[in-house]
Parts: structure tokens; sequence; C-alpha cells
């Protein structure tokens, strides 16, 4: 493995080798001190087009931990707002020694254009509405340590499937790692290649819910609501969102799922979110681990 560009990259294999490497990366973040010495000397660059504090912080620790050193680019502000293109920062990152690039970008496929510019490894921290590559690999890792397994899980993806690459990642992954996606969302929130997805598609949530082991609830685009997807936030929460009700509906051993950051109230109930059946405080945990793994796997070999 030389990048992390797509969910559907991933042999089955390959996700497991992520996954096993994460379990036993997340013994050693029980320890008082937490730092491995695995990556010193390498260098570890995130280059962040777009704002995210979660994904960036999340992958910054994870090479911290690793003892890689970290160069935070934000592209905000700097000479790529002023014109400098994709390319350029490339060769200004191939200059620096860069070991591993951790791109977000607004365009699908820049990770891929930088992957034939930079000798180092890149790392898709998400592009476009396309893919979240380490978003479905530490959703699947969350969903093996609660229900000790992904194999034959049932796995509903709730919301704005339209504009998530977390849901196209998870979707990719979580088929390969031989779970059963439904996606449940208005007409309005299904992309159009949606049928050739390894998935079934619904748009009738309460019907999905009791035969679901996980249920992954959507962050509410709200700055898309005036585009007119759905009639309103009131009749999308009444259709679309898991309140005490449709929870209720979930069988004993279900668990709710959200990459974060949430609406409370809008895709989501607060009591749901904070119940003992939701993952989404360990995902965020979780997350530091997976991104370590996928570091380690990466970089950290001898051949570099």
């Amino acid at each position: 493995m030389k990048h992390l560009i797509s969910a559907g990259d991933l042999s089955r294999d390959e996700a497991l080798l992520i996954l096993d490497t994460a379990e036993e990366l997340a013994r050693v973040s029980e320890r008082s001190i937490k730092k491995l010495p695995t990556l010193r000397g390498r260098t570890v660059v995130n280059l962040f087009f777009e704002d995210s504090t979660r994904t960036r912080i999340s992958f910054e620790a994870a090479a911290k931990r690793l003892s890689a050193d970290v160069i935070n680019f934000s592209a905000k502000g700097s000479s790529v707002s002023k014109g400098e293109s994709l390319k350029d920062t490339a060769l200004t990152l191939e200059a620096m020694g860069a070991d591993a690039v951790v791109i977000r970008h607004g365009a699908s496929g820049a990770p891929h254009r930088l992957a034939n510019w930079v000798r180092g490894s890149v790392l898709n921290a998400g592009d476009g509405t396309h893919e979240h590559p380490t978003q479905a690999l530490l959703d699947a890792f969350s969903m093996r340590q609660r229900l000790g397994r992904i194999d034959g899980l049932k796995v509903a993806i709730v919301g704005d499937i339209l504009h998530s690459r977390v849901a196209r990642s998870n979707v990719l992954l979580l088929s390969t790692l031989g779970a059963e996606v439904t996606l449940v969302a208005p007409p309005t929130l299904l992309p159009v290649s949606v049928e050739r997805w390894p998935c079934q598609v619904s748009y009738d949530l309460d019907a999905v819910l009791p035969k679901s082991d996980v249920v992954m609830m959507l962050r509410v685009q709200l700055e898309r609501m005036n585009a007119a997807y759905f009639p309103s936030a009131r009749e999308y929460s009444r259709r679309y969102g898991l309140d005490r009700d449709r929870f209720a509906k979930l069988h004993d051993d279900a668990i709710v799922m959200h990459p974060g950051p949430m609406n409370r109230g809008m895709e989501i109930s607060a009591e749901v979110a904070d119940s003992p059946r939701s993952t989404i405080v360990e995902q965020v945990g979780n997350g530091v681990t997976v991104r370590m793994a996928a570091l380690y796997l990466l970089i950290g070999g001898e051949n570099q």
C-alpha cells in the first residue's frame, strides 16, 4: 500500500490489516506514555484546503504519537489562495521531503492528482463530495469494537447521501468487509449513480430501523437547505430524524453512529446522541488510532 485515496482501493485483507493494526495501537493509547518512536525522522504534512478542525487535529495527534514531525499547511490565506496551483504546492512539499501528505480539498480527485506529483504517500482526508476513507475505517473499527464483527452486519446510513463523502467511503469499505448497507434518504438527496453502488436504497426510515444493527446518521448540511432538497428543516426532521420514538424501534444491541459535527435536534435528538448505545464520542478517539495505523502502514516500513 503506497497511498490511501479511496476506500474502494482497499482489498479485504488490506482493510483488515489497518483495523488489526489500529487495535494493537489502541492498547498503546491506554498507557501513561502514549508516544511510540515508530515514525521518528519522518515528516507528515497536513495540507488542508478546506477547514476541518476535527480531522486535522486527529491526523496531527496520530502523527505525533508515532513521533513523526508534523507540518500544518493551511491553504487559507496562503499563496494557494493567491492562485498557486496544487502542483506548485506539491513541488514545495516535495522539496521539504514530506514522507506523507494528508490532503483535504474541495475538488473531487485532488488527492489522486497529488499522488502523481509527490514521492511520499498521499492520504485522502476528504475530497469534494467524493471520499473520506479514514472516516470509513474509523467507523468500521468502532462497529467491530462494539459488535465484535463487521461481516453480516446490517448498516443503515441516513441523510444527505448526495453531498456526503462519508457515505460513499463507508458503502465501499463496508461492502468489502461483508456488511449489508442500506442508504436511507429522500430521493432528492441521493446521487444519480447510486444504483451502481454496492448497497440497497430506501426512502422509509421507519421500515429500515428494526432490521438494522448500526444506524449512521449524517449531518444535515444546513447551508444546502436553501437549494430546496427538502421542504423544511422540520419536515426533514419529522421523516428522517432519529428521535426517541424511532430509537425505540431498534433492537437492543443496535448502535447509533454519527461522523460529526452533529445538529442536535435536527438529524438526531440530544438524548439519542448521549445514550449509551451511541458511539459518537468513541468515534473521535478511534479516529486517532485508525489514522496512526494508516500512517504506520504507509510510511513506517524499513524500505523508505
